[in-house]
């Protein structure tokens, strides 16, 4: 008996296969590609890491400094400030002291000119 198949039935098989084939082929290299990047990024990130503490480490020190520098200023400015204050209060008193005695001295005069009889 003649084998009787219709040749573009068994073509569109091979077509078929060849398609999934391609679409599988494409999907290796889809995984291997995404692999190579996050093993690439992990690197980068490895690398950048101690780079990164290093800068935080240099701006905390930065900051420790000037903020030490701010602490010395407001140490000196305070002490300049009572320093100031304590001549303020010095002279207050030395005029405190003037006015009262020529309060004491106003009220002598006015005692000794009431104090005469007429």
């Amino acid at each position: 008996m003649a084998d009787v198949r219709d040749p573009r039935a068994s073509n569109a098989g091979w077509w078929i296969a060849a398609v999934v084939a391609v679409f599988a082929l494409a999907g290796l290299v889809a995984i291997f590609v995404t692999e190579n990047r996050y093993a690439e990024q992990q690197a980068a990130r490895e690398q950048t890491a101690p780079a990164s503490v290093e800068t935080a480490t240099v701006a905390a020190q930065h900051a420790a400094v000037h903020a030490s520098r701010a602490t010395q200023s407001a140490v000196d400015s305070t002490a300049q400030a009572s320093q100031h204050a304590a001549a303020a209060a010095g002279a207050a008193a030395d005029h405190t002291v003037q006015t009262a005695q020529t309060a004491g001295d106003a009220a002598r005069d006015a005692a000794a000119t009431e104090a005469v009889p007429q």
